[in-house]
């Protein structure tokens, strides 16, 4: 969607003008990744307007390939409106007009399978599925087993208002389960499945992903990671997930087989000071969804080979804006898992790029280079929770040890 700016902090109503940008999960990831180096596609439908073309050749000049984006004659470009002023604690006005978009109407009929399943890795999100029954056949037939696919990420980005009523938290369940990597808040876990035991019982109600990455907000994030899988990491990305860790252990944007061009580029994430998008727990089980998740689970799925569950705390970030910090965290453990670093580092590279989100105004901000990535990834862990990122660190060029700083 075209991404609405207010020039001035206040109500939307109070608001006189707005600076144009570009949004949409998917998308922000393929632009992050490509950011950092990474031949990327971003396969999706916008109208055959104005703001399509924005959209098209925004997104092209991140170096996204945009080829497969598909113009719809007779159907417009979603648009949305956002508050400025209070955007670091989430309490902001968004407005949406996406209803009957272009991107509304994809379906497996008029969407370019070839070109989504053409990279190394599939990256979804869980609001594709809630715009159409045409979006959701789609989302279906992405996460269906298949000989030869690529590893599918989904980030399941529930969003109650886009489903009502509907029977969203158990799709997005579905859709989970059918997915090699997974992205989910602990809040969102919550509010959508009533999981408020924290991240072993979110694993217990999904235990079919091969790694299952549990944000938690300002506190962190858990990731699980399964032996049992005929998807594994393992066979596509060879170095092995646990050989390395230290420390705690216990449409589509898609990366094709290529993965890099050029100079490779690389992190940027963490976390706001104030736990944004974190909830308190206590939400009872959801009556809807036929007792607890974990039950379901299973009653239905047969349980992997033992897990492991790996914690890396966040980061101390000066928020300026918490849109896009999710995408962004995703784009930066997926960057690490192209680059089959150890699973502790692939947590940490998600906060270091989420943190370049969180510490700009925009949905998107450029990662920092690969080199100042792995420094502050590489500091122990005394260090690395007393480092502190504020707005323009990834333009820092001190070494990682003169960046730490004592909160």
């Amino acid at each position: 969607m075209v991404t609405f700016l207010p020039t001035r902090p206040g109500r939307l109503a109070d608001v006189p003008s707005f600076e144009r940008g570009i949004g949409g999960a998917e998308s922000n990831v393929a632009c992050a990744l490509a950011a950092a180096g990474y031949r990327t596609r971003w396969v999706s439908r916008v109208g055959a307007d104005g703001f399509g073309d924005h959209l098209v050749e925004a997104i092209g000049r991140y170096g996204v390939d945009v080829v497969s984006v598909r113009r719809d004659p007779r159907r417009p470009t979603g648009v949305y409106f956002r508050t400025a002023g209070d955007r670091g604690t989430d309490a902001h006005e968004v407005a949406y007009y996406r209803a009957g978009s272009a991107a509304s109407a994809m379906s497996v009929e008029n969407v370019d399978l070839g070109a989504v399943r053409s990279g190394r890795v599939l990256h979804l999100s869980g609001i594709t599925a809630a715009l159409s029954e045409g979006c959701l056949g789609l989302m279906r037939q992405l996460t269906a087993p298949r000989a030869g696919r690529p590893l599918v990420s989904f980030d399941v980005n529930y969003r109650a208002g886009l489903w009502g009523d509907g029977d969203g938290p158990d799709v997005l369940l579905e859709l989970a389960r059918g997915a090699d990597v997974v992205f989910v808040g602990e809040d969102e876990a919550e509010e959508a499945w009533g999981i408020s035991e924290g991240p072993e019982a979110v694993r217990a109600a999904l235990p079919e992903p091969q790694v299952l990455v549990v944000k938690q907000g300002g506190v962190g994030a858990t990731a699980f990671v399964s032996g049992a899988g005929s998807r594994g990491l393992g066979a596509q990305f060879p170095a092995p997930l646990g050989s390395a860790d230290s420390g705690r252990s216990q449409a589509a944007a898609s990366c094709p087989r290529q993965p890099e061009v050029g100079r490779a580029t690389q992190p940027a994430a963490s976390r706001p000071t104030q736990p944004a998008g974190s909830r308190a727990a206590g939400a009872a089980p959801d009556p809807k969804m036929g007792g607890t998740p974990q039950a379901r689970a299973s009653d239905t799925h047969p349980r992997p080979a033992p897990t492991r569950a790996t914690f890396e705390p966040a980061l101390a970030v000066d928020v300026v804006a918490s849109t896009g910090a999710g995408d962004a965290f995703a784009a930066g453990f997926l960057s690490a898992t192209l680059r089959a670093l150890p699973l502790r580092d692939r947590l940490r590279h998600g906060h270091l790029w989420a943190a370049a989100a969180l510490t700009a105004p925009g949905d998107l901000a450029a990662p920092p280079s690969r080199d100042h990535a792995d420094r502050l990834v590489a500091l122990d862990d005394p260090a690395w929770e007393k480092l502190r990122l504020g707005p323009g660190w990834t333009q820092a060029t001190e070494r990682a040890d003169e960046e730490v700083r004592t909160p």
